[in-house]
């Protein structure tokens, strides 16, 4: 396994936010990030939300889930329900397609989906938005 620290930012680089991830191994592809990357924000939004005291209707995640709305911390869910990650990766690798947001990884921009990126602790991994992700 290898621990990784994902920063997003903004088109106009400011950082938005972080999350860490434990990824299977050190050589992965983009595809198989996003999909990681989604489902653990979708595990750590399930798991809070069940939580007492610690439940929390906003979704911080990299695309808006179905029926949010979008505001400054994440995307606020009308109520709370569980999201399910397999839509969520969906939309988020049409976002990817669609431009919606690029992925830089030491560095380097990485275009294709299946390319396969070779993952340290040290790995400067940046998710740009470029564009406000409603619905994808």
């Amino acid at each position: 396994m290898t621990t990784v620290i994902i920063k997003d930012e903004s088109g106009s680089g400011r950082n938005t936010a972080s999350v860490t991830l434990e990824v299977g191994a050190e050589r992965i592809t983009l595809r198989d990030l996003i999909t990681t990357r989604v489902r653990e924000e979708v595990a750590r939004y399930n798991a809070t939300r069940a939580e007492p005291g610690r439940a929390s209707d906003v979704f911080a995640g990299l695309v808006m889930p179905e029926g949010a709305v979008p505001t400054p911390g994440g995307f606020r869910m009308p109520t709370r329900r569980p999201v399910d990650w397999e839509p969520q990766v969906a939309e988020s690798l049409k976002a990817f397609g669609r431009n919606g947001f690029f992925v830089l990884v030491d560095d380097r921009q990485v275009n294709d989906l299946d390319a396969e990126l070779k993952l340290t602790v040290d790995s400067d991994i940046r998710f740009i938005r470029l564009i406000a992700l409603v619905g994808g």
